[in-house]
């Protein structure tokens, strides 16, 4: 019988791969990919980051917020 283990495609961070050197915290378009549709910063695990961009990333974030560039809550759709 034949083993379920799935092949995993190798995420690479989008930092590294694009060299984008710093992570800018006035790039909203930018870190809206790394938050969830609840305004959540999203884990390693989906967002592809390595370590050390995680942490600059959730960084820029809350400054990003505290500047108002980001909400901390998303809009109530009516």
């Amino acid at each position: 019988m034949q083993s379920k283990q799935k092949a995993t495609k190798e995420k690479g961070c989008h930092f590294c791969i694009n060299n984008k050197l710093p992570v800018d915290w006035q790039d909203a378009v930018t870190l809206r990919r790394f938050v969830s549709s609840y305004m959540k910063i999203a884990p390693r695990r989906r967002s592809g980051l390595c370590a050390k961009h995680q942490r600059q990333v959730a960084r820029a974030i809350k400054q990003s917020r505290i500047a108002g560039l980001m909400q901390f809550v998303p809009t109530k759709k009516i």
